[in-house]
């Protein structure tokens, strides 16, 4: 089989031509090879040939399910007794569940932009807290996501659903411009908007509460175009399960390899079903929300097995911080862990997690450590792409994936969502052991019954920093004596002061403002804003 160099986009020097042609590839001189296509079946560096597996079509594809405001105890799998997910659960059945798998950010901007780029979000300016309609930053177009990694080898890329790393003037941000060939879905988060008047669920149920007054109506929009505003909520997750099935069975037509990453808008503020889902659970409008993304996912599923692909794709799920709170009933389950969104504590930021790929991953728990972090540098190897040039702080899970082996982390650094230089990281877990350096409340977990979570917890410097055993006490309700622990304080303040001295924080995206002008509008010549901004 051949395979087209350039449009794989691997090249040697100016002095030579890299070709192979059913065997080895070597750069040679032109004068060798006359009137001869370049093709590659491995790649030539430093004078050593790495064979490459899987090119063109026999390369791996992926799909990355990432939900939304979604606690560690919200799935059955995970041991919640009325959720209904069956296809998670099966996911899960099939594949590898993780109970020790964190997001880097206990709020979503930040916790998005460490997915897609292997790198905290303090390296990439995603700070503080997270980007409005009207945000001048966004992702900055030097990071590398995972789409752009793909690219060179060949892949197609889609995203539908959930953007919310920013638009910028002009769509400066948009998915399109980060590597995505294709995207259907909300810029940011779907409560960015008046709400009040929308309906949520059939026949006409208006949405709780009021989201955002003062904004522009939410927007659908495919590629940079907007499609629809407001968005009809009713028949969203149709559109997005309908345009990622399609994507899915055109590529394997095709017989090209794809990436599709699906950040669903479920189960966030305010939950919201179609006909299929709406007053099918026993868990009210959150269970709703949470049975409507679990359909789509085994709509999904379907799609690969019908499309002939299911064997050769790895399929990851996971989502972005833990459940708010505040919302009570609505807003999520952490489980057993302490408080949850817009916290430092596990249940902030530790996550379910599932890896299924049919025939390459032994079903299976892992207790390893890993995060969201990892997801970049882990695809990359498995499709046999080039890492970024760029400090990453992600690894590769390839051992724990495949040989349900030891993880290559060894440690995790907790951020806040407003993270500053003076403080540094807020908590490390290394091993089983999780240090608080600084600990804060939440108006996300405002309504729980341990005032710890709250908002009138301020911001308090614990020295020495409060010690747990998240193996022994996972809700860290019992700090351990530090006389007896210096031996690990010393360990984990040791990768303290490593991880901070190697990072360097970038320009903050989120300060750089708002500018109302900026926010989508499908008539952007009429008056008076917002309220004039409906489509479709």
């Amino acid at each position: 089989m051949l395979y087209n160099l350039s449009r794989l986009g691997y090249k040697c020097n100016d002095s030579f031509l890299l070709c192979g042609l059913c065997g080895p590839l070597l750069c040679l001189p032109p004068v060798f090879i006359p009137a001869m296509d370049c093709f590659k079946t491995v790649i030539f560096i430093s004078a050593i040939l790495l064979p490459l597996e899987s090119l063109g079509s026999d390369r791996p594809n992926f799909i990355l399910l990432f939900a939304d405001d979604l606690g560690f105890g919200d799935l059955g799998c995970y041991g919640h007794p009325s959720s209904i997910t069956p296809n998670l659960d099966k996911l899960a059945a099939e594949g590898l569940r993780f109970t020790d798998f964190y997001a880097t950010s206990p709020v979503c901007s930040p916790s998005r932009a460490s997915l897609l780029t292997g790198r905290y979000q303090t390296r990439s300016g995603v700070y503080p807290g997270v980007f409005y309609p009207g945000s001048r930053g966004g992702l900055p177009l030097n990071e590398t996501t995972i789409a752009e990694v793909l690219k060179p080898l060949g892949y197609a890329t889609a995203l539908v659903g959930k953007w919310h790393l920013g638009v910028g003037p002009g769509g400066t941000f948009l998915p399109t411009r980060q590597g995505f060939d294709h995207y259907l879905g909300v810029p940011y988060s779907h409560d960015q908007g008046p709400c009040h008047n929308l309906t949520c669920f059939p026949p006409d149920i208006k949405c709780f509460g009021f989201c955002d007054l003062g904004a522009v109506a939410v927007p659908l929009m495919a590629n940079e175009t907007i499609k629809q505003q407001p968005v009809s909520f009713l028949d969203l997750e149709k559109a997005y399960s309908d345009f990622a099935t399609g994507f899915i069975s055109s590529s394997a037509k095709r017989k090209q390899p794809f990436f599709l990453y699906y950040p669903s808008h479920h189960t966030h503020y305010p939950q919201y079903a179609g006909k299929m889902a709406a007053g099918a659970s026993s868990r009210g409008p959150f269970g709703d929300a949470l049975m409507e993304f679990d359909l789509t996912v085994g709509n999904l599923i379907q799609a690969l097995r019908d499309s002939g692909v299911d064997n050769n794709t790895l399929v990851f799920f996971t989502a972005d911080n833990g459940p708010e709170l505040m919302r009570r009933s609505r807003g999520g389950n952490s489980g057993l862990l302490k408080c949850g969104k817009g916290t430092t504590y596990d249940g902030g930021m530790r996550e379910p997690a599932i890896a299924r790929w049919p025939q390459r991953i032994k079903p299976g728990v892992t207790h390893e450590l890993a995060s969201t972090l990892d997801v970049l540098p882990t695809i990359a190897s498995i499709a046999g792409a080039a890492l970024p040039r760029v400090p990453l702080d992600g690894v590769d899970m390839g051992d724990i994936l495949f040989r349900h082996g030891p993880s290559k982390r060894k440690a995790m650094f907790y951020y806040p969502t407003d993270p500053r230089e003076k403080y540094g990281v807020f908590a490390v877990r290394l091993g089983k052991y999780k240090a608080n350096y600084y600990t804060r409340g939440a108006t996300h977990s405002d309504s729980t019954p341990d005032q710890d979570c709250h908002l009138t917890a301020f911001l308090k410097r614990h020295d020495p920093p409060l010690l747990f055993d998240l193996e022994a006490d996972p809700a860290e309700n019992y700090d351990l004596n530090p006389a007896r622990y210096q031996d690990v304080l010393q360990r984990i303040q040791a990768a303290k002061a490593d991880f901070e001295e190697g990072m360097l924080f970038g320009e903050s995206q989120v300060e750089k403002g708002i500018d109302p002008a900026l926010e989508p509008c499908c008539t952007p010549a009429c008056t008076p804003k917002p309220s004039c901004c409906a489509c479709g």
